[in-house]
């Protein structure tokens, strides 16, 4: 019993050491050794000097719920993006909104606004992808704003035609409050770039991306752009990559707890996605890009379970050193500072609690899963 408590122990910390720790380190080390550009074979030399006819058609779609309040600055933002306005379409996909979110985008001068029934977040972005003219298809979200050169940087890896998908830099305004999410998301975005130089990104964001109108793929209400586009694409031989160049910006969730709350919501079509559609099924895969979903997506995963085996364990082996001491009190430290982080914001508390609660929204969208994997999206408090 003690053999295998020690076993599972050992086992699941360093499986959680190397998803959060080793796999950025082995990732440095492989694109040192391929030595490829973070664009893999394409170059983004783009200066904003391009002429017009050598870029292509775009449909640039925002799916929209209840948004009357950012919507019409949200067009405006696209229509004052760098590209020539005759190859640019702006689509607006209102998702059974109960406001004048329609209104505000036609009136904003969006080039097609669809009011459609309420079915959810994925239903508008598959109607706007179905209306669309463009030969590449661009998202954002609607509280997103575009740097002014971002779509060109956006659509340039498509000059390569094994690029399938493309998402860009998006950067997190600072509000008051206490989550850490910003800083999360630049340690991601550099693991993200060193994935891009490998086998390819293994998840976007909805705030800036694109792909190919002839590689799009009509997703359940369950699915997300985010994460089924990156390894959908892969099985199809086309890469998913990381422009950096491609910048923007959204307002960050105020709070740790409403970080939790959007992430728990994000987190119900899990399942769906990994099992049913088949993420987590390595036939097809290219070898790189098996090995990061296996590392960045799986292992981040099962990051609940991991952490209640290895401290289910570390309490078996209680007595047999003070090693095993050691990290149970390490374990029990991590959660009272998560505890005391919601009354004492210190920066050590602070972290172990937007840890704590980051890892256990997995768990709690898989048990939401039980209730169905919905589809409708609720906006995130104070993003707005």
């Amino acid at each position: 019993m003690t053999t295998l408590a020690a076993i599972l122990f050992w086992l699941s910390a360093g499986l959680l050491v190397y998803t959060h720790l080793g796999y950025p380190i082995a990732l440095a080390l492989l694109t040192r050794l391929r030595r490829f550009h973070p664009l893999g074979s394409y170059r983004d030399t783009n200066d904003g000097n391009d002429a017009g006819e050598e870029l292509p058609a775009v449909s640039l779609i925002v799916p929209a719920y209840d948004e009357e309040d950012v919507i019409a600055a949200k067009v405006a933002d696209a229509l004052a993006l760098d590209y020539p306005r005759e190859r640019l379409q702006v689509i607006v996909a209102s998702d059974g909104s109960t406001d004048a979110t329609a209104e505000r985008a036609r009136a904003a001068g969006a080039d097609l606004v669809l009011e459609l029934p309420p079915g959810g977040k994925v239903a508008a972005l598959n109607a706007g992808a179905e209306r669309a003219s463009g030969e590449i298809l661009a998202f954002s979200d609607a509280n997103s704003s575009w740097a002014p050169d971002a779509l060109r940087h956006l659509v340039a890896p498509f000059a390569d035609p094994a690029v399938g998908y493309v998402c860009g830099q998006v950067r997190f305004r600072t509000a008051a409050g206490d989550n850490l999410e910003g800083a999360y998301w630049r340690y991601e975005m550099k693991v993200r770039e060193m994935e891009s130089a490998l086998g390819g990104v293994t998840a976007g964001n909805g705030a800036i991306y694109a792909v190919r109108r002839d590689a799009y793929i009509p997703l359940a209400p369950s699915g997300s752009h985010d994460l089924s586009f990156p390894f959908a694409f892969a099985k199809r031989g086309l890469r998913s990559l990381y422009a950096p160049r491609a910048r923007a910006e959204e307002k960050m969730v105020p709070t740790i707890e409403g970080e939790f709350a959007r992430k728990r919501r994000m987190m119900v079509g899990l399942w769906d996605i990994a099992v049913g559609e088949g993420m987590l099924f390595p036939r097809g895969y290219p070898p790189l890009f098996a090995f990061e979903i296996a590392s960045h997506r799986l292992l981040r995963y099962l990051s609940p379970l991991l952490h209640l085996v290895a401290f289910v364990a570390n309490a078996l082996l209680l007595g047999d050193g003070w090693l095993y001491t050691l990290t149970f009190l390490f374990q029990i430290g991590l959660l009272a500072a998560a505890l005391l982080g919601r009354w004492i914001p210190i920066a050590p508390f602070r972290i172990a609690r937007y840890y704590v609660l980051t890892t256990a929204s997995i768990a709690a969208g898989l048990w939401d899963r039980r209730h169905g994997a919905g589809g409708r999206w609720e906006k995130a408090e104070g993003t707005r």
